[in-house]
């Protein structure tokens, strides 16, 4: 029933989009973006912090003129930095942290643009990986483990800023963000004119090309071992996108589970990544 009504939001949020591009382009164009890069849950509280959050240490960090947090569960000098998906924060990893804690290394997790505390509404991987970038450049982490857009957001960070990982483990990662756009547009059914519209913004405003803007592409000339997982009942990120990654990264293990889903959450599989950190290169 939950989803039946979603539906229906959808396609009339999309039908309205499509009369006002003959009305009002400029006006559909902004709602189009504004539903595709303003997250709807993720944010937290303050009198409603996680339990899992109030167990660490929070620090606010500044960029961009945007504030944003991370969490922070001291261990060792080694540093592991936990980067969570879309629509989501750092409680996120509630369950996998007591496998990382078992590393005695230290954990740190961060919240994306416009989730957790974070006051902004834009989200994007582009924003996301400079912040990243702020945080790997701080703390050092040479592992790194991000679910759903996180690993795309990871995957793009390794290629574009000079710092290097030693170890890198995706969740339910997508792949190609040519797809992820096409799956808006059909969600809500929008226009060509709409679509044309859209593509045009993105390309002009963050100086990329569609096609070029994938994970897999990002992983091709990487050499840090990692680890790609990715659950056959996925609906919200398709196996084939943890393929096509697999397929570029040379140095990284592919791990098909099944009966996941998009969570990935799991026993056998965190301890497969904790056995993964500990192993020397």
């Amino acid at each position: 029933m939950k989803k039946t009504i979603q539906k229906i939001v959808a396609k009339s949020i999309g039908s309205y989009i499509n009369l006002l591009s003959y009305i009002s382009p400029k006006q559909s164009l902004s709602l189009a973006y504004k539903f595709f890069s303003e997250p709807r849950k993720g944010k937290i509280k303050q009198e409603r912090i996680p339990r899992t959050l109030q167990k660490s240490t929070r620090q606010i960090h500044k960029l961009r003129g945007q504030e944003f947090s991370t969490y922070l569960w001291e261990g060792n000098n080694e540093v592991i930095l936990l980067v969570h998906g879309w629509e989501s924060n750092a409680s996120r990893w509630k369950k996998l942290l007591p496998y990382l804690k078992k590393t005695g290394k230290t954990i740190l997790a961060i919240d994306a643009p416009a989730h957790g505390f974070n006051m902004d509404k834009e989200f994007n991987v582009l924003i996301y990986s400079e912040f990243i970038n702020e945080i790997v450049q701080k703390y050092q982490p040479k592992i790194a483990i991000g679910h759903s857009i996180g690993g795309n957001a990871l995957a793009y960070f390794q290629k574009h800023y000079s710092h290097q990982l030693e170890k890198m483990i995706l969740l339910g990662a997508p792949s190609d963000f040519k797809i992820i756009m096409e799956n808006y547009f059909k969600m809500l059914s929008l226009n060509l004119k709409v679509q044309e519209q859209f593509k045009n913004y993105i390309q002009s405003r963050f100086k990329i090309v569609i096609e070029d803007f994938s994970a897999a592409k990002f992983l091709e000339e990487t050499t840090i071992s990692g680890i790609i997982a990715h659950d056959q009942e996925d609906l919200v990120v398709l196996l084939n996108e943890g393929y096509k990654i697999d397929s570029a990264w040379k140095t990284a293990k592919f791990i098909e589970t099944k009966g996941l889903g998009h969570s990935m959450h799991d026993a056998d599989l965190y301890q497969t990544i904790v056995d993964f950190i500990e192993t020397k290169i």
